[in-house]
């Protein structure tokens, strides 16, 4: 059974050439082309994905948003970003997501088909780089005494986002981003979300820049 594709990618160059690159391989159906998230998740159930590729830099939800949504929309589909850089932090964060790898945008056809096949095997394309990256985050968010969600939260705080914009991308209201600060402020024994950040830089439980 051929594999079902769909691409998210607002540059329509890239979008098409993904697609006719991926139409010429046999194992593998694009059902349809996207240069936003929004359309995409309200078609999801319809397209039924195995793959979706998915760039980061988008108009409206961003990629790292947009993986999120897809993967609790339907969990069992695999999501690959599609970037231009290897080893950016949105890569990584990408990956924290949920996403399954990436692929890079001028990867030949060769290098697109084996990262694709990698993922649906069971693997997970990515550099080296980005490899360690992950492993060494996990390693270190096992001595936080954050929870994931906290965690989430002060990432998001650490990338300069607004409560309304933190409670947007994670599906909950802003009463619940402030719960989530005060457990924070708590656990770190700080009163600030300058300090809050600082604690969590040098630990390395979140990636960002102070306040």
């Amino acid at each position: 059974m051929r594999k079902r594709i769909i691409i998210i990618e607002d540059n329509s160059s890239i979008r098409e050439g993904f697609s006719a690159v991926l139409d010429t391989v046999e194992s593998y159906e694009v059902v349809n082309l996207y240069d936003n998230c929004e359309d995409a998740l309200s078609n999801i159930d319809k397209d039924n994905p195995d793959i979706v590729l998915m760039d980061i830099e988008l108009p409206g939800m961003d990629g790292i948003a947009g993986t999120v949504r897809m993967k609790k929309q339907i969990p069992n589909c695999i999501v690959l970003i599609i970037t231009v850089l290897e080893d950016s932090e949105k890569v990584f964060r990408s990956l924290c997501a949920g996403a399954g790898g990436y692929i890079v945008k001028n990867s030949n056809l060769s290098e697109i088909v084996q990262n694709i096949d990698e993922a649906l095997a069971g693997g997970a394309p990515m550099s080296l780089s980005i490899a360690k990256m992950v492993v060494q985050s996990f390693r270190q968010q096992q001595d936080s005494p954050l929870t994931e969600r906290e965690t989430e939260v002060l990432q998001s705080i650490a990338q300069g986002k607004s409560y309304s914009k933190i409670a947007l991308d994670l599906f909950v209201s802003k009463e619940t981003i402030r719960t989530h600060i005060k457990n924070i402020y708590r656990k770190l024994e700080v009163s600030s979300k300058a300090d809050a950040i600082k604690i969590a830089n040098s630990n390395k439980w979140v990636i960002g820049r102070p306040l």
